[in-house]
């Protein structure tokens, strides 16, 4: 320890000079090396303390170093220095402030909030033990020093940071510290710290802002957990008031006003205060916010309104609870007059500080919608609201839709606030909503060829929203309600009758197709309209618009009106897909022209005419010529591409290649997304078609390049025909998976198993001599894969892996529940052992409970399987050595958290994989554990003569609640 202490008093200058940023790499590894050096060292920081107590540096890095070393030892080294070094701290902060008093210039803002943390952290670790007059010793030296003030200021936000903060997460240690640190300042110094304030706000209101601003933001920050009287008395709050009209204050104080309203506290008493306040703002002028220009002042004001009157909503709330029924009333009442504020300031053209009172225009509908009876003024309140909400959701001229920046989002976030307000209309007065709406949009859809864009969209928009806004089962909206259905009626004849489909902007028309998708149960109503909308669909305004964006939501909408209506669309299924035939091309990857819509808007145009040639009433040879005429250009060019990929040499040209012919095949993939089984392929008659599509896909599964992709690809449409095709894909599986199990990555395998499982699950033992055949494959090129060599620090390889080995689990409990035990035991001896040591492995050495718990399953159902008296040759031997330590380990590993509930899932499998056992072996296991086993875990003869009689009772809830308390005593 002796040359540790041996560091020179003075600093190692040549390191210094790294800091600064600007500094060579090999001067900043020096710095790096010494910061490490000195905060290693016994007393090296000594020098730093130093350097700060004297002002030897002028270099605002080597300061901030100094304290950033300083801020090492009290964070992390206080406990272990001695009470010399303790005080040697404490003398240091306190000789660094004094020069500060002293010094004509301030310190930068940086230096300034480090210095604030080492005396916050400093305070913390020392104010309830050895430094109790911290705050007393900082004042009577700082005196009404702004230099010295401005420290104290920025000192008591870092104490607040550190102790009060409710955002930053404490361990129950550091929670216990800190309430005894707040509990000792109330009694011993909390007043004191007030009058500070107090006179720092009045000595510095009008000479020096930033610091009067500092400190409403530590009487802000402090008032939640002071006793309110201190701050809430006229005196202190006419100081507060009176720099509410004083320009570079008035933000801060409206904060500090708001953090004093939102304190908790009695219902009564909170009326109270929140009343005097507003009294006094309104009798100042501050209600008149129409004359007041300041738009971020106003913000902060609504902010401080919003607090008001969602404080007297929650006094209302309570008082009406418990009954007090003449206050309540008095309450309300007082909450009633706050609602003229209340409109203009969400009416106001600016959104935040329309945005900043909705909490308050929320919950004072709330209230609306409790009482039993709405009086004039009330009604009068609700549709003010209403008109508001309309005015407010309209876009203005500066919204790009062309190039949506940070502004847009946060006017769509806006949106969605007052979305919120609508509901909470239509919950207090539906009747009174869809009528005003029915008025706006009737009166706009009459003049939409004159009327701007944001005028037409927010009328279409409040429609559609009405959608949401009043209650319909499963969207019939037009059965029921009779006034509601003819109303929505009238709407929607009129949207569609109006011609308002041909308006020149792109949120008018995406606005018309969300409207037409959202009521599409409309047009099973009166069918006669769906003519005009699908030929809006088909056109210039729809699929074929100018913008890409258009186009892309009108193709996923189309999909969704087609899906709804196909019983429909039976006169005009061929029309539709002969006017939508260029849709459905695919795009070659040489072709420089855009196509019209992306590869995922063709998914659902592909889709759409699956729907469409599935759902029709021609007999099924017409069915199948279709469905052959759709997907034969595709089967074609699959062909081409993929003889041409085979022949590229250059990688960028393979892999837009290989995405075309992955496009080719998720194509044909969806246009079967509309039959739900075998039934309906062989109905259309269209199983042969697929069957030609799959001979001419599996092809690429041999291809040398791009595996990965066409891979996935072709995984992909065998899952789907599977669906569709049952058994008769049964012959192209072996083929199919030997050429996926060659040369795989680990993602490759991991997707892989879903297939075999999904074929196993459905086919059973139609399928078992083929997966006998794929078993060790599959599981050898699992270990394969998982012996691999990775990077310890490699964490996406690890992942990788982990999701892989739960694959590889999740197949081995697919056999074992299919009831297939012969797949596994016709795999010979040395085989079955090294599964199953596999699974062994899996259930106790991966900390992975998802992994664990899928273990667990197998090793019951094996030993359900295997385990009697006629079971695999062995197995019994098996169960004592492996399964039932592994049913005890797996619990006792430190990694097994019993608090996380995946893991006390994976707790209740090991604990039915022992009843298992004793359902199987009976009296002989019983006999194991008593003898053998739990003795050799030094588990005492009174504990495992209590286990084992639990074991053996019927009920399962019992032994898991008693294994959990078993395991949770023995890790104590």
């Amino acid at each position: 320890m002796a040359c540790e202490s041996a560091l020179p008093a003075i600093m190692d200058e040549q390191a210094l000079m790294g800091l600064n940023p600007n500094a060579d790499a090999c001067y900043r590894q020096r710095a790096l090396a010494y910061f490490e050096q000195l905060k290693q060292s016994q007393d090296g920081w000594e020098v730093c303390a130093e350097a700060l107590a004297k002002g030897i540096y002028s270099d605002d890095h080597v300061k901030f170093f100094c304290f950033q070393v300083l801020e090492h030892q009290i964070k992390y080294r206080h406990g272990s220095l001695t009470g010399a070094q303790q005080q040697l701290i404490r003398e240091t902060l306190m000789k660094w402030l004094q020069l500060q008093l002293m010094s004509a210039q301030s310190e930068k803002p940086f230096i300034k909030n480090k210095a604030a943390q080492v005396f916050a952290l400093t305070f913390i670790m020392e104010y309830l033990t050895v430094w109790p007059k911290f705050f007393f010793d900082l004042l009577s030296l700082v005196g009404l020093s702004p230099h010295g003030l401005d420290i104290y200021l920025r000192t008591l936000m870092a104490i607040d940071a550190e102790v009060v903060d409710r955002d930053i997460l404490h361990t129950p240690e550091e929670t216990r510290r800190n309430t005894l640190i707040k509990d000792s300042m109330r009694e011993s110094c909390i007043p004191a710290l007030v009058e500070s304030w107090y006179q720092i706000l009045q000595t510095y209101q009008q000479s020096n802002s930033e610091l009067t601003c500092q400190c409403l933001e530590v009487v802000g920050a402090y008032v939640s957990w002071i006793d309110l009287n201190l701050i809430a008395n006229d005196r202190f709050v006419n100081l507060l008031l009176s720099h509410m009209s004083v320009e570079e204050l008035r933000e801060e104080a409206c904060d500090c006003l708001f953090e004093i309203v939102n304190k908790g506290m009695d219902p009564v008493d909170k009326t109270k205060l929140v009343e005097s306040l507003s009294q006094v703002l309104q009798s100042a002028g501050f209600f008149n916010v129409e004359q007041e220009e300041d738009v971020d002042f106003l913000a902060k004001f609504s902010r401080l309104v919003n607090g008001m009157g969602q404080a007297l909503v929650l006094s209302w709330t309570k008082l009406s609870k418990s009954g007090d029924v003449k206050v309540a009333a008095e309450t309300l009442q007082a909450l009633e007059a706050k609602v003229p504020l209340m409109l203009q300031l969400l009416i106001h053209e600016d959104d935040d500080i329309s945005a900043n009172i909705v909490g308050f225009c929320y919950d004072y509908l709330h209230i609306l919608k409790q009482l039993p009876l709405l009086t004039d003024q009330q009604k009068n309140n609700v549709e003010a609201v209403m008109l508001a909400v309309m005015k407010k959701l309209t876009y203005d001229d500066e919204y790009n839709f062309e190039n949506e920046g940070e502004d847009e989002a946060m006017f769509v976030e806006y949106r969605k606030q007052l979305k919120m307000l609508l509901d909470r209309l239509a919950q207090v007065s539906p009747e009174l909503l869809l009528e005003s709406v029915r008025r706006v949009f009737t009166s706009t859809m009459q003049n939409w060829q004159t009327a701007r864009f944001m005028e037409v969209e927010v009328a279409i928009r409040l429609f559609y929203m009405m959608g949401e806004a009043l209650p319909a089962s499963h969207g019939a909206h037009f059965t029921g309600d009779a006034t509601k259905a003819s109303t929505l009626q009238d709407m929607m004849r009129t949207l569609i009758s109006s011609g308002v489909s041909e308006y020149q902007h792109t949120s008018v028309t995406l606005e018309f197709f969300e409207t037409v998708v959202r009521y599409d149960k409309f047009f099973i109503v009166e069918p006669q309209h769906i003519p005009n909308v699908l030929m809006a669909f088909l056109d210039h305004r729809g699929l074929r618009h100018s913008s890409p964006k258009v186009r892309s939501r009108v193709a996923y909408l189309f999909s969704r009106f087609i899906k709804t209506l196909h019983k429909h669309m039976n006169a005009y299924i061929e029309d539709i897909l002969s006017r939508i035939q260029d849709l459905l091309e695919l795009a070659p990857p040489e072709n420089g022209f855009p196509a019209l819509l992306s590869n995922d808007d063709q998914l659902f145009m592909f889709e759409t005419a699956g729907v469409l040639i599935v759902n029709g009433e021609c007999p099924a040879d017409r069915k199948q010529a279709l469905m052959r005429s759709l997907l034969t250009p595709l089967m074609e060019a699959f062909r081409l591409l993929l003889a041409k990929l085979t022949q590229e040499t250059d990688e960028e040209r393979q892999t837009a290649l290989a995405d075309c012919l992955s496009h080719a095949v998720g194509f044909a993939s969806r246009t079967s997304k509309a039959f739900s089984n075998k039934q309906t392929v062989k109905l259309c008659g269209c199983s042969e078609v697929y069957l030609d599509c799959l001979q001419t896909f599996l092809p690429a599964l041999s291809c040398p390049v791009q595996r990965g992709t066409l891979r996935s690809a072709v995984r992909s449409f065998l899952h789907r025909m599977i669906i569709c095709l049952e058994e008769e894909v049964l012959p192209f599986i072996p083929a199919a998976s030997e050429h996926m199990l060659k040369d795989c990555e680990p993602k490759d395998l991991q997707e892989f198993i879903p297939l075999i499982n999904q074929i196993t699950a459905k086919f059973k033992n139609q399928v078992s001599p083929f997966l006998q055949q794929v078993f060790m494959p599959l599981v050898l090129a699992i270990f394969e894969v998982l012996s691999r060599p990775a990077e310890d620090n490699d964490q996406t390889a690890a992942l990788e892996k982990q999701m892989l080995r739960r694959s590889y689990f999740s197949f081995i409990q697919t056999i074992a529940s299919s009831g297939m035990n012969e797949v596994m035991a016709n795999q010979g001896a040395e085989n079955i052992e090294r599964v199953l040591f596999t699974i062994i492995q899996g259930a106790v050495d991966f900390p992975d409970p998802v992994a664990q718990k899928t273990c667990f399953i197998i090793l019951s159902k094996l030993v359900e399987l295997w385990g009697g008296k006629d079971g695999l040759v062995g197995f019994p031997d098996f169960i004592y050595k492996h399964i039932v330590p592994a049913c005890f380990l797996a619990p006792l590993k430190p990694t097994f958290d019993l608090s996380d509930a995946q893991t006390v899932l994976t707790l209740s499998e090991c604990t039915l994989t022992l009843k298992m056992i004793h359902l199987k072996r009976g009296l002989e296991f019983v006999q194991f554990l008593q003898q053998e086993y739990l003795p050799s875990l030094q588990v005492s003869p009174e504990i495992t003569q209590e286990l084992c009689q639990v074991l053996q009772q019927p009920d399962t809830k019992v032994l898991k609640n008693y294994m959990k308390a078993f395991f949770q005593r023995a890790k104590l």
